[in-house]
């Protein structure tokens, strides 16, 4: 193809009944500030960096919004997608995700990461930096 088009990633988008909640919960979590929001969306993304400039998160509010069941379950509302953040102290980490409004999955399948909930029931992964860092599959770009 001739003229590709420019594509760059912006923002991953999670569907959600209250997006200001769930926005300030990622906010707290992650150190990040809020970009904008209104009423349908809300926008986060790391401190001091412009809309834009690193791909952030964005909140899409969903009065339909159903958390999903996980692990996951016959004929029960399945994730469709998890963030996944690399930590230095995976028990730390989980504390402070605690602490943040995240519950804990009663069941877990690694010691190398931590399966959390947001407020809104998305599932999330707390992963043990080192071990990711290490694999031969991890690349920073």
């Amino acid at each position: 193809m001739d003229n590709k088009p420019i594509i760059k990633m912006y923002a991953f988008t999670i569907d959600c009944q209250d997006l200001a909640a769930l926005a300030a919960f990622y906010t707290q979590l992650l150190g990040w500030e809020l970009f904008f929001s209104n009423e349908e969306w809300a926008c986060i993304g790391p401190a001091g960096a412009e809309q834009g400039a690193y791909p952030g998160i964005t909140f899409q509010q969903n009065p339909a919004y159903l958390p999903p069941v996980w692990p996951e379950e016959p004929a029960a509302q399945q994730q469709m997608a998890h963030l996944d953040f690399a930590v230095d102290d995976l028990e730390s980490a989980v504390e402070y995700a605690l602490h943040c409004g995240a519950t804990e999955a009663a069941e877990q399948f690694s010691d190398g990461w931590r399966v959390m909930f947001d407020p809104a029931g998305h599932p999330f992964c707390l992963c043990a930096m080192k071990p990711v860092i290490e694999s031969e599959h991890f690349a920073l770009l």
